[in-house]
């Protein structure tokens, strides 16, 4: 997937000592994703606004409030609410893609 017309943010969105990076981009239309990596490891995470994850590479378990583990293997794509916290196991390196769903 190609991406036109974006304006990318220099300075990368950095998480748990460097085992989650990011970078993000906005879209013409004002739109935001971030493209990023995870590295193996157990994370635990908030949403402010409803988000659309993309597993481009790797493997990841994801635990949504009051719901068990889901494997997803790459190319696998998963939901997440808004104003959610939710929990990563990250069993290989993982290429992803977020998109965030305008307010």
């Amino acid at each position: 997937m190609d991406f036109n017309n974006v304006s990318i943010a220099k300075e990368a969105n950095i998480l748990f000592d460097g085992n989650i990076t990011s970078r993000s981009i906005t879209f013409e239309d004002g739109s935001k994703k971030t493209l990023g990596i995870m590295l193996p490891g157990e994370y635990e995470l908030n949403t402010v606004n409803k988000a659309t994850i993309d597993i481009n590479s790797g493997v990841v378990e994801v635990m949504l409030p009051a719901e068990d583990w889901v494997e997803y293997v790459a190319p696998a794509t998963f939901k997440i609410a808004q104003n959610c916290k939710y929990k990563l196991k990250v069993t290989s390196l993982v290429d992803y893609c977020c998109s965030f769903e305008r307010v």
